[in-house]
């Protein structure tokens, strides 16, 4: 990923939990890659039609929140008791404005919900049942909790249940353990914003919530300087600031996005052991997607308009966008 003049760009990525290539067939990981390029493709439209950054990340979560290949909307991940709790927040780098949920078990699209609390200007962040109930008073689409149960989640929850009897949690891949899904746009003003989204991670406990829907910690955005989601082992995430601090390196720092997005992942999150990644942009030029794990569902379309998808450290160009 290089570096341009200022212009629209967007990014995006769908969890540093990437599976180990023989866990999935290649048409399923065709797949995967497929929905990455779908949901770029509908963050760029708003983009080149010359709408708004948040407009942007939002329309492209949306579409990772409906695929069964993220652990986020459908297809998220099951908690110690066999349920679904998501999580979710976005961020308006222009007015610092941001909206978030947690929690949540009936809104079909927590992301909705996480914009429909920032438009409300009454709170930042709303959780649980509260939250369901402001998502479906301000028209949202409302789901049956296993609307988000998938196969692949209850193998991996069976998975984690076993690894805590045996004793081998330790060794569980970062595919079995977290996913996330998050987006960054800039767009042809200038303005920036970010969105993350998850399930959690299997066989979290009951109540328990990590960095996504925390402003900070898994999401942040303030033009001229970066937009930044997360992805990774969310209390590490709160504890360090974790995309507030890229933003403060750079701001306060004078360190370039590229520095200060690596020296998280490999230095302060890799510092505690765990599986870290992000998505991040800047003022100027295209994202950048450092993660320190087998690999990252990520993908980005620069400022020449040309967009790249990507599961491991292989990257598959896919052309210009029209």
């Amino acid at each position: 990923m290089g570096t341009g003049q200022a212009g629209a760009a967007l990014g995006l990525h769908g969890g540093c939990g990437t599976l180990d290539r023989s866990l999935m067939s290649e048409a399923e990981w065709a797949e995967s890659r497929s929905h990455i390029a779908q949901a770029l493709r509908a963050g760029w439209a708003v983009l080149t039609a010359g709408g708004a950054a948040l407009d942007a990340v939002q329309a492209t979560v949306l579409v990772l929140e409906d695929s069964p290949h993220f652990n986020a909307g459908h297809g998220a991940a099951l908690t110690e008791a066999g349920t679904h709790e998501l999580d979710a927040s976005i961020m308006d780098g222009s007015t610092l404005a941001a909206g978030a949920v947690a929690g949540v078990t009936r809104v079909r699209n927590p992301v909705l919900a996480a914009r429909a609390v920032l438009e409300s200007g009454k709170a930042v962040l709303l959780i649980g049942p509260a939250a369901d109930e402001f998502a479906r008073a301000s028209g949202l689409a409302m789901v049956k909790p296993d609307y988000f149960t998938t196969q692949r989640r209850i193998d991996a929850l069976a998975s984690l249940r076993q690894r805590a009897l045996d004793g081998s949690t330790a060794r569980a891949s970062e595919a079995e353990k977290h996913g996330t899904v998050g987006a960054v746009a800039r767009d042809r003003h200038g303005h920036l914003a970010a969105s993350t989204s998850t399930g959690g991670f299997n066989n979290k406990p009951v109540g328990r919530v990590g960095d996504s829907p925390i402003i900070g910690a898994g999401t942040y955005a303030r033009d001229g300087v970066c937009a930044v989601s997360c992805t990774g082992q969310g209390e590490v995430f709160i504890r360090t600031a974790a995309a507030h601090d890229v933003m403060a390196r750079m701001l306060y720092g004078r360190e370039s996005l590229e520095q200060a997005s690596r020296t998280l992942v490999f230095e302060t999150l890799q510092s505690h052991g765990i599986g870290a990644g992000m998505i991040v942009l800047g003022a100027e030029g295209d994202p950048l997607a450092p993660f320190n794990t087998l690999g990252m569902y990520r993908g980005w379309i620069g400022t020449d308009g040309r967009m790249f998808v990507a599961t491991h450290q292989e990257v598959h160009a896919m052309g210009a966008v029209s």
